[in-house]
């Protein structure tokens, strides 16, 4: 390819080139505008630009020329000439030297130093660089020296069609619905030439199809891919290859060209109804089957796709309408027939069904085309099956009195065989719901007999479970609860509802009630309770108490008289005789206990014991709980106080189990030096001699207690310090309290009599040797103020 490229080229441009040089000074040499220099190409033109320079007396430069041009992809045997320089002070004695600089300048440009033609040496590309910018300057070939200033200049890389078109995005995909009209947009494509846009034709593109008519077509100019057949069909034809050719130069002949691919899928609408793929479909089914269960399946086809191919069924005819029913399968389309309602072969046989398949999403834009939905016809036929036996009723309800007779009949349970056979049946209690086999059962006629005696207190209900069994297939069981319900009888007498104990006050009054009481019967009568209260015979004439029956069905207990006394009687036992209302009546006879009791003004119980008599006048038990209460934690506060201030005033000694020399005692108290005196007597501190007295140790506990010994005579001034330690030595070794392990003993002592004198200034306050500081003031004006100070000190020491 590029050697017929660069043969085709050389034909072509053979000619051009040959004017290109022959009228090189006139062309790439002439005026560009007026505000540009005009060139010298030539002696004519040289002349004539000095006429001019002299006539408008403008000082130019004596030479400048246009831009050149360079064609790309050129490769002829010799360097192409682009263009020449010359100067009108060029006189022609060849002293002129012509320098080129900038892009490209020497390797890909070079200019002869002598004659000023460029040359291009090197094949050009445009579209890796369009121009060029190099400076040209003329100067003394001898020298060096600039005979003018440097020029600047552009050599552009001319354009050639030598770029195909391509297309960056391909290849491509695009898709339109089916059935669209002619002209309907599909997709857009673009391709992109590296040829020069401006020059020539070589960037302008045309489009066309290679493949993929007659059904789509392609705008030259746009590159838009649009429909070109009406009712294209997705189901005959879904996708279609289609090829889109873009060429260069205007599509002329000679152009270069790309290709690429365009595939087009056409999108599905719904324009197919569903359709059976028979109008008759047959079903068999036992007559057993579970409700729910599915029997058979239909299937109505769709050519369409996706929601267009979605469809409902329904049950639109037919004898079995409320029988059985149909749903959609949401994965396969199918239609799911199942059962309702119990099926009978007895009953009938067979059903006829017409079962419809429709759409559920129509597109208006086929409606015309519909309806969109198809119908088949059902036929389901019934087979007879082993079934259990059947009861009479789904429940029983039976009623019995809880005095009824043992083995009395409760009632009866009926069950048949539903088949045609019509085997006998067998009757049986389960007895794990009857563990007390409270219940029997004739196995022949279903009679249910009493077997233990029944107390409707205990249970009211008692629930079992009766079984039906063929006695030709014992496989074939049914099962149907019997609840049954004990009916009350009178055979429980009223008592009283709970254990009473009234209390009644020695200041009460006659006629107060002193316990209302209420009574209760296990028995349960249709019209209620009705309790009827009296007092034992021997006791209607009872002295000290009487009864009074309420509306509400309960008792009251009054006092006949007041000035009960609780040392003369503190217990009274009243027997009360309660009676229902049932048939034959049943009573019962409670005893009340009354107590005597002490009571406030108010009649509110305070004690009802004998012994409260024998408490202080005024005073309860209570009162007197409280007191002591009182007593008992006066006490516990005066303990209290006792060990805190006892435990306050111990000693701080250390413990037998302690060793004084492992405990550090740290005290952060601060001293305040030589002025400070109140903590302690400083003359102590300066003169041991003087201590007097006996100071206990505080470090250890001692084991025995001596009475404190007396003070030691005092050190004379002149003894030495060697004397003084062998002094205090003896001491220590014969002071009982002293530890029995070595120990530190510190004194303030320094000694008397040395020359050096006392290094301490605790004795400072009491030395002879008073200094005279007068000359602190001889010292200049800096010790001036620590003269004053210390003067002053003198002078308050003296007063």
């Amino acid at each position: 390819m590029p050697e017929r490229l660069t043969e085709m080229l050389m034909d072509t441009w053979t000619p051009l080139i040959i004017l290109w040089i022959t009228v090189l000074p006139s062309i790439y040499m002439a005026p560009m505008n007026q505000s540009q220099v005009l060139p010298s190409g030539s002696s004519t033109g040289l002349k004539r630009l000095n006429e001019e320079q002299r006539v408008l007396n403008r000082s130019k430069r004596g030479w400048v020329w246009n831009q050149m041009f360079v064609l790309e992809e050129f490769s002829g045997p010799e360097p192409i000439l682009v263009g020449r320089l010359h100067t009108d002070l060029d006189p022609g004695s060849s002293k002129i030297k012509y320098i080129l600089s900038g892009d490209g300048a020497g390797t890909i440009f070079v200019i002869n130093d002598k004659t000023g033609d460029i040359h291009a040496m090197k094949r050009l590309d445009r579209e890796e660089k369009a121009e060029y910018t190099l400076t040209a300057q003329a100067v003394d070939r001898d020298t060096n020296q600039p005979l003018e200033p440097p020029s600047e200049f552009i050599i552009k890389v001319q354009d050639i069609n030598d770029n195909p078109p391509e297309f960056v995005d391909g290849p491509y995909h695009a898709t339109v619905p089916e059935m669209s009209l002619v002209g309907t947009f599909v997709t857009k494509v673009t391709a992109t030439d590296a040829d020069d846009p401006v020059y020539g034709n070589s960037a302008k593109l045309v489009y066309s199809i290679l493949e993929g008519q007659p059904y789509f077509s392609i705008e030259p100019h746009t590159a838009i891919i649009k429909t070109a057949l009406p009712n294209m069909d997705r189901e005959a034809k879904e996708e279609y290859f289609v090829v889109i050719q873009a060429k260069d130069m205007g599509g002329h002949m000679g152009g270069l060209s790309g290709t690429t691919t365009v595939t087009i899928t056409l999108t599905d609408v719904n324009d197919n109804p569903p359709k059976f793929a028979q109008s008759l479909y047959h079903f068999s089914v036992m007559e057993d089957v579970a409700l729910g269960e599915p029997i058979g399946r239909v299937k109505a086809n769709d050519l369409d796709i996706g929601e267009n191919a979605k469809s409902s069924y329904d049950i639109i005819e037919g004898d079995g309408m409320d029988i059985f029913e149909i749903t959609t399968d949401a994965q396969t389309q199918d239609g799911i027939i199942r059962v309702r309602k119990p099926l009978d072969f007895e009953t009938k046989k067979s059903y006829t069904l017409k079962v419809e398949a429709a759409n559920t999403h129509i597109d208006p834009r086929f409606i015309s085309g519909g309806p969109f939905k198809d119908t088949a016809t059902v036929k389901i036929v019934v087979e007879d099956a082993d079934e259990p036996p059947v009861f009479s009723s789904p429940t029983y309800l039976l009623e019995v009195h809880e005095n009824a007779a043992l083995n009395s009949v409760l009632g009866q349970v009926t069950a048949h065989d539903p088949d045609v056979s019509s085997s006998p049946i067998r009757f049986s209690i389960d007895r794990h719901t009857d563990l007390e086999r409270q219940f029997n059962i004739n196995a022949e006629d279903g009679k249910i007999t009493l077997a233990t005696p029944l107390d409707r207190e205990t249970s009211t209900w008692h629930n079992i479970t009766i079984v039906a069994t063929e006695t030709r297939n014992h496989s074939q069981v049914s099962r149907v609860p019997v609840a049954i319900k004990v009916l009350d009888v009178n055979d429980n007498a009223p008592e009283f509802a709970s254990e009473h104990e009234a209390f009644l006050c020695e200041n009460g009054k006659p006629g107060q009630v002193i316990q209302i009481v209420s009574a209760v019967d296990k028995d349960d009568p249709k019209n209620g309770h009705y309790f009827l209260y009296s007092l034992l015979p021997e006791m209607v004439n009872n002295p000290n108490f009487t009864i009074k029956k309420n509306e509400d069905n309960t008792l009251s207990i009054l006092a006949k008289h007041s000035g009960f006394s609780r040392q003369k009687q503190e217990v009274y036992l009243l027997p009360i005789v309660i009676s229902d209302s049932g048939n034959p009546p049943m009573s019962s006879t409670s005893t009340l206990t009354i107590r005597v009791c002490g009571c406030s003004s108010d009649g509110i119980v305070q004690s009802c014991n004998v012994e409260a008599y024998v408490l202080p006048i005024g005073l309860s038990m209570g009162a007197l709980i409280a007191i002591l209460a009182c007593i008992i934690l006066l006490l516990v506060i005066v303990v209290l106080f006792v060990t805190l201030r006892r435990h306050k005033n111990e000693p701080l000694i250390i413990k037998d189990d302690e060793d004084v020399r492992e405990n550090i005692i740290r005290y952060d108290d601060e001293g305040g030096g030589e002025e400070d005196t109140e903590a302690f007597d400083i003359a102590t501190l300066q003169n041991p001699d003087g201590i007097n007295g006996f100071l206990p140790r505080k470090d250890i506990k001692p084991d025995l207690q001596f009475m404190p010994r007396q003070g030691l005579a005092p050190v004379p001034n002149g003894v030495d310090v060697d004397e003084f330690i062998n002094v205090r030595l003896h001491e220590a070794d014969n002071d009982p309290t002293a530890p029995p392990y070595d120990s530190i003993q510190i004194y303030g002592y320094e000694g008397k009599g040395s020359a050096a004198g006392s290094l301490s200034s605790l004795e400072s306050s009491t030395s002879d040797s008073d200094q005279n500081f007068d000359y602190l003031s001889e010292w200049g004006p800096r010790f001036k103020r620590l003269g004053e100070l210390y003067s002053v000190g003198e002078s308050d020491k003296e007063t």
